[in-house]
């Protein structure tokens, strides 16, 4: 836990080029440790359609959906540590895995703010997708005994299914988590202004308008 506080403490906000809120690395920390022990203590006992649902890919897309790429690549990479501790399986496969969703999930946040609900639901199962079919390309690559055949396909699509159907709950519940600690970004303060109309660019040339009038009289 100690490590993971320590590697958050480097994360930087990409947009502002300052340090991410202590505040928001704690509950980044928080979140990242909680996900594991609840997948491995409660979840991955509970089956539904043959597979076990897992949140662990959907905590770390949250993660770096809300807070940024750099984020999202230390929370992949100490979620999926402590997944590996957690299962005795070799170090670094999981954690490999989980930078790359978190760190693509940030990119996505920093190149196209996505404001759409259902993007949390599409990058679940975009995540889910890479963490089920990589593992599987990394034990084969590795030399590791396990069977490749149609029975994993279908279980790495089940997989994907159910972990689609809870990725906006899980979304939720780590925004709602984080959305305190989160700092505010500049440019969604102009969106919002430009929706509301406080500074539309089809306001101004009336307001002007209505100057020129009154000065005018």
């Amino acid at each position: 836990m100690m490590a993971v506080a320590s590697s958050a403490t480097a994360a930087v906000n990409p947009r502002s080029g300052t340090q991410l809120p202590l505040r928001l690395i704690v509950r980044i920390s928080v979140i990242a440790f909680m996900a594991v022990v609840i997948q491995e203590s409660a979840i991955s006992q509970v089956s539904i359609f043959g597979v076990n649902a897992d949140i662990t890919p959907l905590v770390v897309m949250s993660v770096g959906l809300l807070c940024g790429s750099m984020a999202g690549a230390i929370t992949g990479f100490a979620v999926g540590l402590l997944v590996d501790l957690s299962l005795v399986q070799t170090l670094g496969v999981t954690s490999l895995l989980y930078i790359v969703i978190g760190y693509w999930s940030g990119r996505l946040l920093e190149l196209r703010d996505p404001a759409h609900g259902l993007v949390p639901v599409a990058l679940g199962a975009a995540a889910t997708a890479v963490s089920g079919g990589g593992m599987a390309l990394i034990q084969f690559l590795l030399g590791v005994d396990a069977p490749v055949s149609l029975l994993l396909v279908q279980q790495i699509l089940l997989t994907v299914l159910v972990n689609t159907l809870i990725a906006l709950p899980v979304y939720e519940l780590v925004r709602r988590v984080l959305q305190r600690a989160l700092p505010r970004d500049p440019r969604r303060r102009v969106r919002r202004a430009y929706t509301t109309g406080v500074l539309s660019p089809l306001h101004r040339p009336s307001e002007r308008l209505g100057g020129t009038r009154r000065t005018s009289r």
